[in-house]
């Protein structure tokens, strides 16, 4: 009975690690390089966010809100500002064996839809967000959730 236990708490996610749905080495950034290009990798990789690095650890994060809020709307010129101009240096990041439904918890607390993924080195290896735990995971009631509570608030990340 407890082996059938825990294998529906596998398949349901609470024992997967967030490993299994991250996206791995994600496109990273320098807080050195411009804000254009930052908006480059965006666009190439069809994403919101980047995670800025300095070397392989992760330093801070840049959305692309970050770069409507604190360039664009500021009048400074995109191919001379820099990440550093417009990156958040708080930045919220889990391990690759952390359990799903705790990232699911730690984005409800948040209220954040993106979170980078370090190793036991504290060096970027993926990116997660809540939409690659709702295309991957069977906890969709956790997912709700956390949705509706990421939308309480305005977007950070």
């Amino acid at each position: 009975m407890a082996q059938d236990l825990n294998q529906n708490k596998q398949e349901s996610g609470s024992f997967r690690s967030i490993r299994d749905v991250m996206t791995p080495n994600p496109a990273s950034i320098s807080e050195k390089d411009s804000v254009k290009r930052a908006a480059e990798i965006m666009k190439r990789e069809d994403a919101g966010v980047v995670p800025v690095v300095d070397g392989r650890k992760i330093i801070g994060i840049v959305t692309d809100r970050d770069i409507v809020v604190r360039v664009i709307a500021e009048g400074k010129d995109c191919s001379n500002a820099k990440i550093s101009d417009a990156m958040s240096k708080q930045v919220r990041t889990v391990k690759e064996d952390t359990p799903i439904n705790e990232v699911l918890q730690l984005m409800s607390r948040e209220q954040i839809r993106r979170v980078p993924v370090t190793n036991a080195n504290n060096e970027l290896v993926g990116i997660v967000s809540i939409g690659d735990i709702a295309s991957e995971s069977k906890e969709t009631v956790s997912v709700g959730r956390t949705v509706e509570d990421i939308s309480e608030a305005p977007p950070n990340n």
